[in-house]
């Protein structure tokens, strides 16, 4: 549907928020609320900032997160169910928020996961940092819930106004604290966080998320990343943060550089496994393209197959979702 597009451009946007707009939204909220406009707004850079201003504010009046978005959003969740009914509103909803959903609420989680593990001095103290997340209102990132809503007369225009032009936020009584949009974020063609040089979400307090290709991983082992040797992929007892390395150093320079030994060669390829403690072993086709390049030289290719296959046509077999006695092409291209 026409909304899906828009708001999932809301959900990744970066940059600065635009302040005057999303006040005017959190106002908006309120009186649709039926609540007086908070009489101060404070801004931060990030959600872990915004959680440390409000542990650290006063007089700010208890939380009305109910009123301004738990309440509305159940009330025009029932409306619309039962204007459309329960397959109206199933299409409804596999039309648009289903789609933005997956990697919003995955992003929401690892935010408040890093912002618990960063705010929390001890861990007596997370159970408080996790009351104050419950606080707040998602902004950008209730992207997928928005596109649900979106052109039907809601009454969750201002939620609305501020997912567009900032961050999380948290509305108490008389105080309502905003954080900023990220500065950057970086993610693969699925959709997942990626970066290999630096963090793929950040903020401009430095606050941010580090993964490659979706999997969280510490700041510190990106940067080693660039010095690798087998003798260090070998030596990472972590087997999901070997895997990383693996995939950033290169399966085919792995087993060139580590002295690898094919285990089965034949007429479609050579078969290689690397053993790895603790973790399934890698196997790999190593195929040459009978097409010559412009050059008359011939690409080499390496083919990631089940730990199970044990014969090079029975990997390249697998490739084309066959089994290696029933794998005979007529031509090679």
């Amino acid at each position: 549907m026409q909304y899906v597009d828009s708001w999932r451009a809301v959900a990744a946007a970066t940059g600065a928020a635009d302040r005057a707009a999303a006040e005017d939204g959190v106002r908006l909220a309120y009186r649709s609320a039926g609540l007086a406009e908070p009489e101060e707004f404070v801004w931060a850079d990030s959600p872990r900032e915004a959680v440390g201003l409000v542990r650290k504010l006063s007089d700010i009046g208890r939380s009305v997160r109910e009123e301004i978005r738990t309440r509305p959003w159940a009330d025009e969740r029932r409306r619309i169910y039962d204007e459309l009914g329960p397959a109206g509103w199933s299409a409804l909803w596999s039309a648009t928020g289903a789609q933005l959903w997956e990697t919003t609420a995955a992003l929401a989680d690892r935010i408040r996961a890093a912002v618990v593990a960063e705010s929390a001095e001890r861990p007596e103290d997370e159970p408080a940092v996790r009351l104050l997340l419950l606080d707040a209102v998602l902004g950008q990132h209730d992207a997928a819930w928005l596109a649900a809503f979106d052109g039907r007369g809601s009454r969750l225009d201002g939620l609305a106004a501020v997912a567009r032009n900032a961050g999380w936020w948290w509305p108490y009584e008389r105080t309502v604290v905003i954080s900023e949009r990220p500065e950057e974020l970086y993610r693969d063609e699925a959709g997942r966080l990626d970066r290999g040089d630096g963090p793929a979400l950040s903020y401009r307090d430095g606050f941010g998320l580090y993964a490659w290709r979706g999997m969280p991983v510490p700041a510190a082992f990106l940067a080693e990343l660039t010095s690798l040797t087998p003798e260090r992929i070998r030596a990472q007892e972590n087997a999901e943060l070997r895997r990383v390395m693996l995939e950033f150093y290169g399966y085919d320079r792995y087993l060139t550089e580590s002295g690898a030994e094919p285990v089965h060669r034949d007429e479609t390829g050579i078969l290689w496994r690397i053993a790895l403690d603790g973790d399934e072993d890698v196997v790999m086709v190593e195929v040459v393209n009978s097409t010559p390049e412009p050059d008359g030289t011939h690409r080499t290719y390496w083919l990631r197959v089940p730990p199970a296959v044990r014969t090079a046509r029975d990997g390249v077999a697998w490739t084309f979702g066959l089994r290696g006695e029933s794998y005979a092409p007529l031509r090679q291209t």
